[in-house]
């Protein structure tokens, strides 16, 4: 089987591995063949010991480390470090996903439900209300994924046992400071394995670089607060170079044969793309200051020129088809269409609705998969290859249209 991660989506595996969460958008798709396993914990109360110092160093309470610690034993997170996805996801798959009609329906609503919030937060931070709004769908799924690890536990198991243990170190000194400051209540302190929290996923260290307190009780809580949720969200993207009014970019139609430059930051003028047969998908003409092609799955799909706003989505998870995501959750949640070119692609994505009917069909016929929700997991993936190598579709794991109607079908 031909690598189409690689080929049609190069940078698609950082999903995986971006600021070493496994928020929504990662848990959607990256999974692992690798049984959890708890280390050994002969040297743990050794290590503990040091991470007590260090925090005590850097300025924590003996009281508030000496509160957490019967929670510090061993888990099971350390296969997390090393997991690659089990089967490679194309961008329209991954877009199929992330970007459906269920997200943006939600997206809408809670636009609607938290408007007065997201107008002040506009104000004062310049970044769009849909953009804050794409961001928490796509990583908690507006609230209803955080992740269930004590992200203290999580963190003291990688500051003894993972490979970057200095880096793991200084997040657990990050969190036990939030958990001073009563930022975060303890029993609701959980995420991802890699210690990410909160409605927009966030690690320790980067959320008390960008914290800020919106609801005005005098902590800034992204777990319980979805306005402190989305002003720390808008800090951070303003911090990354979000410039206010400019839009993150737009689609636009390549003239056939299209074999020139492209690439996000070979950044031009309108007049240097229109010169190359470029023009708006919508027949306007080409907007902005300097733009760079986005070709996510070459030039026979859609292309896009993109502003330095869309850099600063990408500076939130560096993956390119993570910002897209974003970009096209956040313009569908303003009313604004699918994409006008199609993918390059005669059996396109399935939405989790579809995912959820795949994995409720394989039930019944007797796959073992665990949840029917709509989580592309191991013991999925390995029920579609094998459903798929029954029935003569190519058995390469992938929840497509084809899979789908094949189940419909009685096959």
């Amino acid at each position: 089987m031909p690598d189409t991660l690689g080929m049609q989506y190069p940078d698609i595996r950082n999903v995986c591995r971006s600021r070493l969460s496994i928020g929504l958008a990662a848990s959607l798709f990256c999974v692992s063949g690798v049984a959890a396993q708890v280390p050994a914990t002969d040297n743990f109360p050794s290590c503990v010991a040091g991470l007590r110092q260090a925090s005590l160093a850097a300025g924590v309470a003996g009281e508030t480390f000496d509160a957490i610690a019967p929670s510090l034993t061993p888990n099971d997170v350390l296969h997390f470090q090393t997991e690659q996805p089990e089967f490679h996801t194309a961008v329209w798959d991954y877009m199929a996903g992330l970007v459906d009609d269920e997200r943006v329906s939600d997206g809408k609503a809670k636009y609607r439900e938290w408007g007065t919030a997201l107008k002040s937060i506009q104000s004062r931070f310049g970044v769009d209300a849909s953009i804050l709004v794409a961001v928490w769908g796509v990583e908690s799924d507006y609230g209803k994924t955080f992740g269930l690890r004590p992200i203290v536990q999580s963190l003291a198991t990688l500051s003894c046992y993972g490979r970057r243990p200095d880096y793991f170190k200084s997040e657990f000194v990050a969190a036990l400071k939030i958990l001073q400051a009563g930022d975060a209540a303890p029993d609701r302190f959980n995420g991802s394995w890699a210690g990410a929290f909160g409605h927009t996923q966030f690690m320790p260290s980067t959320f008390l670089r960008n914290a800020v307190d919106i609801d005005g009780n005098g902590h800034p809580n992204i777990v319980d607060s979805v306005p402190d949720a989305l002003g720390t969200t808008a800090n951070y993207l303003r911090k990354s170079g979000w410039v206010p009014g400019v839009v993150w970019g737009y689609e636009v139609k390549l003239p056939p044969g299209y074999s020139g430059p492209s690439g996000r930051k070979n950044r031009h003028p309108p007049a240097f793309w229109s010169a190359k047969g470029i023009m708006k998908a919508d027949g306007g003409p080409l907007t902005g200051a300097d733009v760079g092609l986005l070709l996510p799955a070459g030039p026979q799909g859609p292309a896009f020129l993109v502003t330095r706003n869309f850099d600063a989505i990408y500076a939130y998870n560096a993956a390119e088809v993570y910002a897209l995501a974003i970009a096209s959750l956040s313009d569908r949640i303003e009313g604004a269409g699918s994409f006008v070119t199609p993918w390059p692609v005669d059996d396109p994505g399935l939405s989790r609705i579809d995912r959820r009917e795949v994995q409720t069909r394989l039930q019944a016929k007797g796959y073992a998969i665990g949840n029917t929700d709509g989580v592309m997991g191991v013991k999925t993936l390995e029920a579609i290859a094998d459903y798929e190598g029954r029935v003569g579709l190519p058995a390469n794991g992938r929840a497509s249209q084809k899979l789908l109607q094949a189940l419909r079908d009685g096959r």
